[in-house]
């Protein structure tokens, strides 16, 4: 039997997350870098122009620098060290044969326990996560630190709480701009509806000029429905500003969280986990998997747990057929024709010859129909 050659560009398609994700951390932590040099340089050189500059102050302050420019080269390091590892994993596939081979069911095996962790990752489970990622040693190619950071964001807006939100969107905040993200002002709209559903009227008021003003050119309607706001009270039956005081915007606002951190990190908005299994059981997905005298117990679309996420993925599309035996789970083809029944279920001729001489007569599986070997003929399909 001929090998299947692997479809390199199919999967460095899909594993394109795992390459871009150390890379803008990198990028990141490289201009955080910079913007301390530059901070920092300007402050000393600007003080030590001035006669009465403090030499003993500066050096404390270079000192400070020194300390933080070696945290965040170690950091670089780490996301340097992540590239390569994944940069190797992903090179092995060029000295795999084909995807029969042992080496590739091995690569296939760390490939899924990756985006396993990935998946827990993503719901929450860090220290499940963490632990899976430990004894399979494949920290390397996943993003702990990643959504461990992102999961104190989340707990925090799930606590009714938005600093350590807006304090990551002033850390990426240039990042933000460019995808034209509105977060940072939902966050700041968020803070000011939680006090005037306190009633902190003239907080809110002040809230508003300092922080929500600035946002008026691009969100000048919203602004003015806030402003009504402070009319109603939270127990309002008004159908616009009920929505505003509506506790369900929290979850909105992680959402929106979440979306624009995978953004930004260039992940994906659902795990790889998730989008493999969709894609694969695509390819499966036919007519016949959802018609109950159809189904095929090897077959993963059929199955209740698998058929619940295929019901809603398109059919794959074949040029040309395949048949397979309903009794032996065998294709159908020039060796092992199908035959047709009196009855018109059709079956391989190599499974109804096994069972003509295992049982003396053929048994229709669908219907209990006994036959003998005369009573079938021949399909041909055009």
């Amino acid at each position: 039997m001929e090998s299947v050659k692997i479809n390199h560009e199919g999967l460095f398609a899909l594993e394109q997350p795992l390459l871009k994700v150390p890379i803008e951390q990198l990028k990141r932590a490289f201009k955080q870098s910079q913007k301390i040099i530059d901070k920092e340089m300007s402050f000393i050189v600007s003080n030590l122009s001035q006669p009465n500059a403090n030499i003993p102050e500066l050096t404390e302050r270079l000192k400070a620098a020194k300390v933080k420019l070696r945290e965040a080269r170690l950091l670089e390091e780490s996301y340097l060290k992540k590239s390569r590892s994944r940069i190797e994993y992903l090179n092995t596939l060029f000295e795999i044969p084909s995807v029969d081979s042992e080496e590739f069911d091995r690569w296939s095996k760390i490939r899924l326990n990756h985006l396993m962790v990935d998946y827990l990752s993503r719901h929450g489970f860090n220290e499940t996560s963490t632990k899976f990622a430990n004894d399979l040693m494949i920290e390397d190619l996943v993003d702990l630190d990643l959504f461990k950071q992102s999961q104190k964001i989340i707990d925090s807006l799930s606590q009714r709480k938005c600093q350590e939100a807006l304090q990551w969107c002033n850390e990426n905040k240039s990042n933000l701009k460019k995808i034209k993200s509105s977060l940072e002002f939902n966050l700041r709209l968020q803070e000011y509806i939680e006090l005037v559903r306190e009633r902190k009227i003239t907080t809110a008021l002040q809230y508003v000029r300092k922080f929500l003003t600035p946002w008026s050119d691009t969100h000048l309607k919203e602004i003015q429905q806030a402003m009504g706001l402070l009319a109603f009270d939270p127990n309002t039956q008004c159908h616009h500003y009920k929505g505003l005081y509506d506790q369900k915007r929290w979850d909105l606002l992680i959402h929106a969280f979440q979306i624009d951190n995978f953004s930004l990190n260039s992940l994906t908005n659902q795990s790889m986990l998730c989008l493999t299994l969709q894609a694969g059981l695509t390819a499966l997905k036919t007519h016949s998997c959802f018609q109950s005298e159809c189904k095929n117990v090897n077959c993963p679309v059929c199955s209740d747990s698998f058929g619940k996420i295929a019901s809603t993925l398109p059919n794959s599309h074949h040029v040309n057929s395949s048949l397979v035996c309903r009794i032996s789970n065998r294709m159908m083809d020039e060796s092992n024709p199908p035959l047709v029944l009196p009855n018109g279920y059709v079956y391989s001729k190599n499974a109804l010859v096994e069972m003509v001489e295992q049982e003396g007569i053929i048994v229709c599986p669908r219907t209990g129909n006994t036959y003998t070997m005369s009573d079938t003929r021949k399909a041909f399909i055009l």
